[in-house]
C-alpha cells in the first residue's frame, strides 16, 4: 500500500476480490460438474454392479483430478498464475467429486440409494418442490414443510430449469451441489492458509465426506463448507485483547466474518436442523472460551480495580454482542424456510404423531472414535486429534476444531442420556462431521511432521509430495467401494420410467406410468390437485400427488397427525358398504383421498403401513390392513386392476 492509499479502500477492494473469488468458485464448480455429467451421460456404460469398467474409469478420472490439484499447488509454490490457481484448484476439486459419484452412477438415472428407504422421502420432497416453488410439505396437502426445504427448493429450481422431473433431477443436482460446495470450500481454504495447504486440507475433507455422507447430499454440502467456516466463527467472535469501551468493542469486530458466520448458520437451518444446532453450540462454546480468556487476560494488579472491571465489561459486551448479531442474522435467514411451520404451530394447529428422533442404531449408542480405526482415515484422524490437542491454545484453526470436537461429543453425550427418557438427538449423524474435522486437522499435523522430516533429512519435499499424492489417490479410489451398496441399489431399483438400470426385470413400480395415466384420465385433474392413499410411496416420489399418509411417522410432519390418520385408515378398512365408505370419507377431519392405490390380495385390497416401535432397532414395524372389496362396488368408485395393484378412483367428488 502506498502512502496515498486509503486503508479503508484497500480493505474494501480486498474484500471484493475475496467475494469475486468465491463467486468464481461457484461458477467453476457448477460448469465442471454439469459438463462432466453431460459427457458421462453421452455413453452407454455397463452397470456398476455387473462390471468393473466404470470403477476403472472412476479411478483414472480421480487420478487426473488429483493431478490438476497438484498443478495448482506447484503454481502457488513457484508464484505463478495467482488468479488461475483458484480456478485450477476449484476445477480439480469439482472434477474429483463429479467423477467419483457420476461415473459409478453413469448408467442409471437414480442417485445413491435409488428410491429406497430415506432416499424415497428425499426424492418425494424434491418432486414436490420441482412441481411448485411454493414451500409445502412433501406429502400432506395444505401443510407447511417441517423438514428444512433449502436444498430441495434449490434442487427444484434446477430441475425446472433443466426440464427434468424431480426424481430424475435428484442425481445431477446432488452431484452438482456437492461439487460446487467442494470447489467453494477449496477457495475458502486457499484464501485462509495458501493454495498448497488449502488444496491438501480441502482434498482430505472432500474425500472423507464423499465416503461417509454422499448419500445425504445436503449434509455433505454443509460439512464441506462447515469445516472452513469454523475458522470464520473464531475470527467473528474474537475481538482485540482489550477493548476501551462498548463502542470500541463493536468497532473492533470483524464484521464481514460476523455476517458470514450468521449467514452460514442461517443457511444451515434451511438445510439441516441437527447440524444447525451443532453449529450454534460451537459458536456458544467459542464465546465462552473468549469470555474466560478475556477475563483472565484483563487481570492486572497494577491497574485500579474499577479499570479492570471496565475492561472486562467491555470485552464481554463485545464478544456477546458479536454472538447476538450472528444469531440475529442466522434467525432471519432461517425464517425463510421455517416461518410457515412456526406460524402454524403458534396458531395452535393440532400436532401429533411425529417421531423424527425415534431412531437409535448401534452407531447412535456410541461415541464416534474414528481415530482408532485401522485405516488411512483412522491414521489421519489420529494425527489430527494429536495436533488439535497440542495446538489449540496457539493456533486459530486448532481452536476452531477443538470447539467443534467438544461440541460433537457434547451433543453425542446428551443424545445418549436422552435415550433414558424415550428420545435421541440422532447423534449418529455427527460421525461424518468429526471425521471431516479431524481429517482436516490431520493435514496440519502431517505438514508439521513433514517440516521436521525436511529439517532432519534435507530437501526431501519431492518425496513427501509424491507420497501425499499416492495417499490421496488411494483414499479417493476407495470411495466407490465404500458406497457400493448404495450404488448397487441405484441400479436395482426401478426408476420413474419403469425400468431397472441393470437391465434386469423391473419391479412392480414399472406399472407406475400406466397408473398415472389412468388417474389422470379418470379424475381429469393434475397430480397436484389429487390426494392418494397408498402404501407404495415410491409412486409419490415419482409424481407430485399428495399423500393422505406418509411413509413412516419418522418422516411425517407433526402437523399431519400421523397417529390419528393411521387409526382412521384402519377404521376405513373395516367398512363393508359403499355408503359407509363415502360417509366416512366425507366425515374425515382432513381432506380425504380421492384415489386409492392398493395391492391386490385374495382377501381384499391391502395397504402395508408402518408403526413406530422405538426403542427397538429396527424402529419400524410393518403391518397390513385389508379393505373389503364390496366397499367400493358402486358407481361412485371406479376400480381398475393394474398388475399387482388395484386402483380405486372416487368419481364426481368435489
Amino acid at each position: 500500500m502506498t502512502a496515498t492509499q486509503n486503508p479503508a479502500s484497500v480493505s474494501t477492494r480486498s474484500r471484493l476480490v475475496d467475494v469475486g473469488g468465491l463467486v468464481t468458485a461457484v461458477v467453476v464448480g457448477l460448469v465442471v460438474a454439469w459438463a462432466g455429467l453431460l459427457i458421462i451421460d453421452k455413453v452407454g456404460w455397463p452397470a456398476f454392479n455387473s462390471s468393473n469398467v466404470t470403477r476403472a474409469l472412476t479411478t483414472v478420472g480421480q487420478a487426473v483430478a488429483v493431478a490438476v490439484l497438484v498443478v495448482a499447488v506447484i503454481a502457488y509454490r513457484v508464484r505463478r498464475w495467482a488468479t488461475a490457481q483458484q480456478i485450477i484448484s476449484a476445477s480439480g476439486m469439482a472434477g474429483l467429486v463429479t467423477i467419483t459419484l457420476g461415473m459409478p452412477l453413469g448408467a442409471t438415472k437414480l442417485y445413491l440409494g435409488g428410491l429406497s428407504v430415506d432416499q424415497q422421502f428425499r426424492t418425494e420432497y424434491l418432486t414436490r418442490l420441482t412441481d411448485s416453488p411454493h414451500l409445502a410439505d412433501m406429502t400432506y396437502h395444505g401443510l407447511p414443510p417441517y423438514y428444512p426445504a433449502g436444498w430441495f427448493w434449490l434442487g427444484g429450481r434446477f430441475a425446472a430449469f433443466d426440464g427434468l422431473p424431480g426424481w430424475e433431477a435428484f442425481k445431477p443436482w446432488a452431484i452438482i451441489s456437492i461439487a460446487v460446495a467442494a470447489a467453494l470450500a477449496t477457495v475458502l481454504w486457499n484464501r485462509m492458509i495458501g493454495t498448497d495447504r488449502g488444496v491438501a486440507v480441502s482434498l482430505a475433507v472432500t474425500v472423507v465426506t464423499l465416503m461417509y455422507t454422499a448419500p445425504e447430499p445436503y449434509g455433505a454440502v454443509l460439512i464441506l463448507l462447515g469445516v472452513p467456516m469454523l475458522v470464520v466463527f473464531v475470527n467473528a467472535l474474537r475481538g482485540p485483547r482489550f477493548d476501551a469501551g462498548p463502542v470500541a468493542a463493536f468497532r473492533a469486530s470483524s464484521w464481514p466474518a460476523v455476517v458470514a458466520s450468521g449467514l452460514f448458520i442461517g443457511l444451515s437451518a434451511t438445510f439441516y436442523t441437527l447440524f444447525t444446532g451443532l453449529l450454534a453450540g460451537i459458536a456458544i462454546l467459542l464465546t465462552l472460551w473468549f469470555l474466560v480468556v478475556g477475563w483472565l487476560a484483563a487481570s492486572n494488579k497494577a491497574l485500579p480495580d474499577a479499570e479492570v472491571t471496565a475492561q472486562r465489561r467491555a470485552m464481554a459486551l463485545g464478544v456477546v454482542g458479536r454472538l447476538v448479531v450472528m444469531g440475529a442474522i442466522a434467525g432471519l435467514v432461517a425464517l425463510l424456510a421455517w416461518a410457515p411451520y412456526l406460524s402454524a404451530r403458534v396458531s395452535s394447529k393440532p400436532a401429533s404423531g411425529g417421531t423424527a428422533e425415534h431412531y437409535l442404531p448401534e452407531a447412535g449408542a456410541l461415541f464416534p472414535v474414528p481415530m482408532f480405526d485401522f485405516s488411512l482415515v483412522g491414521l489421519l484422524t489420529l494425527i489430527g486429534l494429536i495436533w488439535v490437542l497440542l495446538r489449540f491454545r496457539t493456533r486459530t484453526i486448532a481452536l476452531a476444531f477443538a470447539a467443534a470436537i467438544v461440541g460433537v461429543y457434547a451433543v453425542t453425550a446428551l443424545s445418549l442420556l436422552l435415550t433414558a427418557v424415550g428420545t435421541t438427538l440422532l447423534s449418529f449423524r455427527l460421525g461424518p462431521v468429526i471425521i471431516a474435522i479431524l481429517s482436516a486437522a490431520g493435514i496440519f499435523g502431517v505438514a508439521e511432521v513433514a517440516r521436521v522430516v525436511v529439517g532432519k533429512l534435507g530437501d526431501v519435499r519431492l518425496a513427501v509430495g509424491a507420497l501425499g499424492v499416492l495417499v490421496a489417490i488411494a483414499m479417493a479410489q476407495s470411495v466407490p467401494g465404500m458406497l457400493s451398496s448404495d450404488i448397487t441399489t441405484a441400479y436395482t431399483d426401478t426408476d420413474g420410467t419403469g425400468v431397472r438400470a441393470d437391465k434386469k426385470p423391473a419391479g412392480a413400480e414399472s406399472y407406475f406410468p400406466q397408473i398415472r395415466t389412468l388417474i389422470h384420465d379418470q379424475t381429469g385433474k393434475p397430480a397436484d390437485q389429487t390426494i392418494v392413499l397408498t402404501a407404495d410411496y415410491g409412486f409419490l416420489s415419482v409424481y407430485p400427488y399428495w399423500g393422505f399418509q406418509g411413509l413412516t411417522s419418522h418422516y411425517a410432519n407433526p402437523l399431519a397427525e400421523f397417529d390419528k390418520r393411521a387409526k382412521t385408515i384402519e377404521r376405513w378398512s373395516k367398512l363393508t358398504t359403499p355408503g359407509e365408505m363415502v360417509a366416512a370419507l366425507d366425515a374425515a377431519q382432513w381432506a380425504p383421498p380421492t384415489v386409492f392405490l392398493f395391492r391386490y390380495s385374495a382377501d381384499g385390497y391391502t395397504l402395508k403401513l408402518a408403526q413406530d416401535v422405538y426403542p427397538n432397532d429396527p424402529n419400524v414395524r410393518r403391518y397390513t390392513v385389508t379393505y373389503h372389496k364390496p366397499a367400493f362396488a358402486d358407481p361412485r368408485f371406479q376400480v381398475t386392476e393394474v398388475g399387482p395393484f388395484v386402483l380405486v378412483v372416487r368419481k364426481e367428488h368435489k
